[in-house]
Order: structure tokens, then sequence, then C-alpha cells
């Protein structure tokens, strides 16, 4: 066998060019991550400074996890677009889930299921009282 070595170049031919790669192409810094805490379910991401700065800034100084801020943008969706009502939406259901729901997973279905039956209360005495009213 001869001696070929294969090496990789910083010289690419481009059409009829020839281009050196280190001129083009600058290295970027590697920026610094860090954990960060989601304030609304808790789970821990790896971010850079910039990104937790970008989310804080979009939504009202908090740090929320990529899953939540998609929870809170469809929220937006169901609200017409109103991102410090979703927000808040959207933290109050994770507070009423992480009090609960983790702790006390049945608790948190009766809890659910109380909501259920109260409104079908109310509908079924309005309507009620509907009848009452047209007799």
């Amino acid at each position: 066998m001869s001696g070929f070595q294969s090496t990789v170049s910083d010289v690419i031919l481009e059409g009829n060019e020839v281009v050196d790669l280190e001129e083009t192409h600058e290295i970027p810094t590697v920026s610094e991550v860090e954990n960060a805490k989601c304030e609304c379910c808790g789970m821990c991401e790896e971010c850079s400074h910039e990104y937790i700065g970008r989310v804080r800034d979009m939504f009202s100084g908090n740090m929320i996890c990529g899953l939540c801020a998609e929870a809170v943008h469809v929220e937006m969706e169901k609200n017409g677009g109103r991102r410090e009502k979703a927000l808040k939406e959207h933290m109050s259901d994770c507070v009423k889930f992480n009090r609960l729901g983790r702790s006390y997973p049945a608790l948190y279905r009766a809890e659910d299921v109380k909501v259920i039956l109260k409104k079908t209360l109310r509908r079924a005495m309005s309507t009620s009282t509907q009848d009452s009213k047209g007799i």
C-alpha cells in the first residue's frame, strides 16, 4: 500500500475560485450556560445568559421553560393574543398543579370533579329557573 494520508483542507474550490475557509467563516464565541429554573413548573434547563434575557423580556421578567412558553402561546390564541393574561393563567394553573397534582394526584382529580359538578349544578339551576318562569 502507498503512504497516502487523508487531510482536511482549509481551502476549497468553489466554481473556479479558491476560497479560504478561515477567511470566510469566523468561529463564533461559545457563550457560557447556566441552569435556569422555570418559574411556572420548576423544570431546569441549561440556557445562555442571552437566551435567559430574551425569555425574561418576552414574559414580563419571568423565566419560563420552552414547554411553558408554548402553553402560554396556546393560551394567547384562546384569549385573543393578550400575553400578560395568558401568562398569569398558565402560572396559576402550574401553581395549582404543583400544590396538589404532584403531591396528591387523587386530590387533584377530586378538585377537578368538584369544579365540573359546580358548573353542572349552575347550569341545571339556570335552566330550572328559566323553566319555572316560562310556566
